[in-house]
């Protein structure tokens, strides 16, 4: 597979084109592309950041991601998973294009190959789908434009490892290689048994991607190298039929590809805030005496509680979701149900 290059050599003819060219990619190249390579590469470098973080090397870490940011191996591999794999490849965003055909996913792994420290985000799409619990309820959702989601894929693959490294060991949701059966295993090992917590609290966030706050989210990234192009994502606005646009305050749209992880991101902490305490030293994922439980999976945290502090929940004194303010998130109306 060519390298893209930047410019071409200076010609003896005259001074060189100040634009950008690029090797020959079409449709039959993008046939021919040797996609177990690309994505050992990209899984190679995920590696790479992860360990980096885990051992504290946060300026490998940040190289790393720069490298990752600039790989034409991940932007192949990002537009191969949107414009081909994700279930939503022929939902368009406010300028109707979605890439269905091999030349055209071919053409948009160069324009965002080319663009990749240019790019300015366009505003979302907003529709609104039924809920799945509830079909009289609509929930809304907000679809970037296609090159959008294509740089948020390769901006997910830089700060996704980085993430895992450092997220709570009981959140389950929005996570790779796990899911809700994993959340469902979780409580039952803390429950089996003589367990001394006997409270369960069940609690949901309301609008957990409506409501997160801007300036939490961007000052838990800190440094990370695509910080201004997530920044541009989160206020880029929202176009409503019959609405026109709308500036976003607040919130990551839900649509997006990037935005499941900037959620864990905003939500991260929670263990901390509710008091979760863990042993050291070999036992290190062992809950200390007296410690609640929490596992989260996607927005719904539930407690598992020691005797009395489920029972002052039931009393209502510890119905509020620890921590989640802080993320601008706020608690569902629905009431929080302690269970014995």
């Amino acid at each position: 597979m060519p390298e893209l290059k930047d410019k071409l050599d200076t010609s003896v003819n005259g001074p060189e084109d100040p634009r950008p060219v690029f090797p020959a990619f079409d449709g039959d190249a993008w046939e021919r592309v040797d996609w177990r390579r690309c994505e050992e590469e990209v899984r190679r470098l995920r590696s790479r950041i992860f360990k980096a973080v885990q051992e504290g090397d946060m300026a490998t870490a940040v190289d790393l991601q720069k490298l990752m940011l600039r790989s034409w191996h991940n932007t192949l591999v990002s537009v191969r998973q949107v414009t081909q794999r994700n279930t939503g490849r022929k939902t368009a965003g406010i300028d109707g294009l979605v890439a269905l055909t091999s030349q055209a996913r071919a053409e948009m792994a160069v324009r965002v190959h080319a663009t990749r420290g240019s790019h300015q985000p366009s505003p979302v799409r907003r529709v609104y789908i039924p809920k799945a619990s509830d079909k009289t309820k609509m929930r809304p959702l907000g679809i970037p434009v296609i090159l959008d989601r294509c740089h948020q894929a390769r901006v997910r693959n830089a700060l996704e490892p980085e993430w895992e490294a450092r997220f709570e060991p009981r959140s389950y949701g929005f996570r790779p290689g796990r899911g809700c059966h994993d959340a469902i295993g979780s409580l039952f090992n803390t429950l089996r048994g003589k367990c001394k917590r006997v409270w369960i609290l069940d609690a949901d966030l309301a609008g957990a991607f409506d409501k997160i706050d801007h300036e939490h989210l961007l000052k838990a990234i800190g440094g990370f190298p695509a910080r201004g192009m997530i920044a541009g994502w989160l206020r880029a606005g929202i176009f409503g039929a019959g609405k026109g646009y709308s500036p976003t305050e607040e919130g990551t749209p839900q649509g997006g590809v990037i935005s499941p992880l900037l959620l864990n991101i905003a939500l991260h902490g929670l263990e901390e805030a509710a008091g979760v305490r863990y042993r050291a030293g070999s036992r290190a994922r062992e809950f200390k005496a007296g410690s609640p439980a929490l596992t989260r999976y996607a927005d719904s945290p539930g407690r598992v509680l020691p005797l009395q502090a489920g029972r002052r929940a039931g009393q209502g004194a510890a119905g509020r979701v620890a921590g989640a303010e802080r993320a601008g998130v706020q608690r569902s109306q629905d009431p929080d149900r302690p269970r014995y």
